[in-house]
């Protein structure tokens, strides 16, 4: 048994010397460096941009959705969609921890989910049982590999597991949030109906108080229906994000001209990044969560048309985001609700 680097790079086969993300082929032998977790997979969350191409591509056809999941697999010994480069987390139990892996409290048979993505995390896939065409779930008889540097949470006993997985899979989100929303603020959440929209705008409206506005602009009719029922914004509004022109005169209408503070984007699909720029005040945040989002686009763009506004890549990790997040379902009975019926 070796000692690995704690990052992983031990497990890259092509490219050598890259990490296990950038990697095209990472090593998913499931014998354990003494610096590793093996862990025994319940349940794949995979990331929505990454499912939702997945899906359109097998026309939503779940057999064709196992045979392309287990082909990239297969392929690239880890969950990393080779179109959008995303791919999401899992559930499942310990089965062996090296004796070098830094954690002491981790034990044999605790459950838990990673808070790294799929497209990092060699896996091997033994079969799979079902492909959850409505919540982006795949629940599967596999092994996994955690990192010295990974990060996971153990499943708390208070939240059902598949809800737990479904609210971390996006917990980066509403803990960007609740770091960049001020009180007074007018937020923008783009996508606020989806997983992590709903999280988003419970904590914006958290944040930004009586004297701020929480507007969401939502492609789906159902989505936006949502959110009014839920009562998570003070706007919602039903619309195409991928037409910046058309979104940017209805917000400039809705703000009487002062546009928004903040932009939340939670979509998953291609094309949103100029709606979400020309919204956005000087000086202003956009935060892209999602990871259909060109940055390329999203700087050239904003070049192009003049906005001095301040662009945060969509890290899904900041400190204390898994507690934050289930602490956001533990405080709304109404969300709880919602992700019980949609994920449980």
């Amino acid at each position: 048994m070796i000692k690995g680097c704690k990052f992983g790079t031990h497990r890259v086969l092509q490219p050598i010397g890259s990490l296990p993300q950038g990697a095209l082929k990472i090593s998913n032998d499931m014998e354990i460096a003494t610096n590793e977790i093996l862990v025994d997979v319940k349940t794949l969350n995979i990331d929505s941009a990454s499912f939702t191409q997945i899906k359109e591509a097998c026309q939503k056809d779940e057999i064709k959705m196992a045979e392309m999941i287990n082909s990239i697999v297969s392929e690239r010994g880890k969950m990393q969609n080779p179109v959008t480069g995303s791919g999401g987390m899992l559930i499942g139990t310990v089965e062996k921890i090296g004796p070098d892996f830094p954690d002491k409290n981790l034990k044999v048979g605790d459950k838990i989910a990673t808070l790294v993505s799929l497209s990092l995390t060699p896996l091997h896939i033994n079969e799979i049982k079902k492909v959850n065409t409505s919540n982006d779930q795949v629940d599967v008889d596999a092994k996994a590999i955690v990192f010295e540097s990974g990060l996971y949470a153990v499943l708390p006993s208070d939240i059902p597991e598949k809800l737990a997985l479904a609210a971390l899979d996006v917990a980066g989100a509403p803990a960007q949030v609740e770091k960049l929303v001020k009180e007074g603020d007018t937020v923008c959440i783009i996508g606020g109906g989806g997983k992590s929209g709903v999280l988003c705008c419970y904590q914006a409206m958290k944040n930004v108080g009586p004297n701020g506005k929480v507007i969401v602009f939502e492609y789906s009719e159902s989505n936006a229906q949502r959110i009014r029922d839920l009562g998570l914004a003070h706007e919602v509004i039903v619309g195409d994000a991928t037409k910046p022109v058309e979104i940017y005169n209805t917000i400039n209408e809705v703000t009487n001209g002062q546009l928004c503070d903040v932009v939340i984007n939670n979509v998953n699909v291609q094309g949103t990044e100029m709606s979400s720029i020309l919204i956005t005040k000087d000086d202003g945040v956009v935060y892209f969560f999602s990871m259909a989002t060109s940055f390329t686009k999203a700087a050239l763009g904003a070049e192009g048309v003049g906005k001095d506004v301040n662009m945060i890549v969509g890290n899904g990790y900041t400190k204390g985001h898994a507690n934050l997040t289930l602490q956001i379902i533990r405080e709304s009975e109404s969300i709880r609700q919602l992700f019980e019926k949609l994920y449980v």
